[in-house]
């Protein structure tokens, strides 16, 4: 190394996140940055953005399995994209959404399901949806000592039952509905709540009564934090895309592209070219066509 010349020192390595610095983060009123992951390159990519939370949501069933809903994904698919998510982070919390018909039934199954994707899949957390009876499901897994995140306002496991993929609590009597189930799981021992596709003063109106930290899904911006799906910010998913989402790239786009111009490079034969090729000395090359004389 010559004289005046430092060494770059590395990046520091950013500590894990918990949940007492998620707390911490709320009374500080520091933005919590959550995002939706599903397998190992977005995990990295997660990592390397520097993300607080990763969410290895259900709605993978659509985004990454290509079912027409989150209903259909089983409990072992979302181990598995879990799983990997797990393998490619190391400092966001993460947080993995119990499917649909894993938790309802009662606080044992519930409390069996949670268990799965802390010891087969690596969870720190897992997410459920809805308050009423859920929130007993909730306070039993908190009671066998994992931590719980909860899920209140439009809930896409029980859509259907809301009438479709809309915005819920536009009323002064079904915006209480969702204040209660807020309430209720704050109540069982969630340490954090997603408050999704609720009118913005419905959210404004119930933070002073939240303890936890509240991330919001067009939840308006008063939550203490935001979360998006990782296939809609970055425009890879060429589904419909909510009312809330706000595109960061175009990667689907530029994948297209970048196949379009590899299936003309084959097509003209322009792919592979010598560089992408491996040679043999030319008296290996003799002795292969000797061989091959002789065969």
């Amino acid at each position: 190394m010559s004289a005046g010349t430092r060494a770059t020192a590395p990046p520091a390595k950013r500590p894990a996140i918990t949940l007492s610095k998620l707390a911490e983060k709320k009374a500080l009123g520091e933005p919590i940055v959550m995002v939706t992951a599903y397998d190992y390159p977005s995990a990295q990519v997660a990592e390397a953005a520097g993300v607080d939370v990763a969410l290895v949501g259900d709605s993978g069933a659509m985004t990454v399995l290509g079912y027409p809903s989150t209903v259909p994904v089983s409990i072992d698919e979302m181990l598995m994209l879990a799983g990997a998510v797990r393998r490619g982070l190391s400092t966001p919390l993460l947080v993995g959404d119990l499917p649909f018909g894993s938790y309802e039934v009662s606080n044992e199954q519930a409390v069996a399901t949670a268990q799965r994707f802390v010891k087969e899949a690596g969870c720190d957390a897992v997410k459920l949806e809805r308050g009423g009876v859920v929130a007993e499901r909730a306070a039993a897994i908190v009671a066998a000592g994992i931590p719980v995140m909860g899920h209140v306002g439009l809930t896409p496991q029980t859509a259907t039952a809301l009438g479709g993929y809309r915005s819920q609590g536009r009323t002064a009597d079904r915006a209480m509905q969702v204040v209660e189930d807020a309430l209720a799981l704050q109540e069982a021992g969630c340490f954090a709540i997603v408050f999704e596709a609720v009118p913005s003063e419905l959210t404004e109106a119930v933070m002073p009564r939240i303890e936890i930290p509240v991330i919001g899904i067009g939840a308006g911006p008063s939550t203490d934090g935001q979360v998006l799906v990782f296939h809609d910010l970055l425009g890879i998913y060429d589904g419909h895309a909510a009312r809330f989402v706000k595109r960061y790239g175009s990667i689907r786009e530029a994948m297209i592209k970048g196949v379009e111009a590899y299936a003309a490079d084959v097509r003209d034969r322009h792919y592979p070219a010598p560089e992408h090729g491996y040679t043999m000395a030319p008296d290996e090359v003799a002795r292969l066509k000797e061989l091959l004389a002789e065969h």
